[in-house]
């Protein structure tokens, strides 16, 4: 059954860690996974002229692929974040809203959209994924990361804003096994779905689960 989200509160949520998250002296980094230099980096979309980032965040990622002269687009729920963005970075484009809304509504197309901890983290697959099947040019690449599920703990999950006190801000995230994801991609109508999870730096850390599919 799919949960109740309520973009408003979830926009105020991620309002407030815009606040905390981003910073004025970030340089531009692409990384898929939460251990700073460890693991792939951008040649998992292949090698996009276009590229669309959902749930962007402080946006660094997209700078750096807008410097090796992609054209770089993202779409972010935090009118926060997106308005510190845009100040930060030149060459990259930032939209503010919903993500399933902006997919459902917008008609360009790209060779690559990703997620990094981001939307593909927070949003239903159901509908998702479809949406971001539908903007992909021909051959086109899907790929996101996020933390892998807790074993058993699948489906969506209720996340309170941090500290469990204060006002009630929360918000939905989305855990399934690496096969689940596959399956997702695959009746979304994607040509290859392959999901892993890659290990941490240390072991017996939490490992990053990466998920790469294209379109026919």
């Amino acid at each position: 059954m799919p949960v109740p989200h309520d973009l408003v509160a979830e926009a105020e949520l991620w309002d407030t860690f815009a606040a905390s998250a981003f910073k004025d002296d970030a340089e531009p980094t692409f990384c898929w996974t939460q251990y700073a230099g460890h693991g792939p980096g951008p040649e998992l979309l292949g090698s996009p002229s276009t590229a669309l980032e959902i749930g962007c965040g402080t946006g660094r990622a997209l700078a750096h692929l807008a410097a090796s002269g992609v054209k770089a687009h993202g779409v972010d729920l935090s009118p926060v974040m997106v308005e510190k963005t845009r100040e930060r970075w030149d060459g990259v484009t930032f939209h503010q809203g919903d993500v399933l809304q902006f997919l459902a509504s917008h008609e360009d197309t790209y060779d690559a959209i990703y997620s990094i901890f981001g939307a593909a983290w927070f949003a239903d697959p159901v509908p998702l994924f479809p949406l971001v099947r539908a903007r992909l040019n021909p051959g086109g690449r899907f790929v996101f990361s996020q933390p892998p599920a807790i074993p058993g703990a699948y489906g969506p999950q209720g996340m309170y804003k941090g500290g469990f006190a204060g006002k009630a801000m929360f918000t939905y995230r989305y855990s399934y096994t690496p096969r689940d994801w596959e399956v997702f991609l695959e009746d979304a109508g994607f040509a290859r779905a392959e999901a892993r999870v890659l290990d941490a730096p240390t072991p017996g850390h939490i490992g990053t689960l990466i998920v790469e599919a294209q379109a026919a």
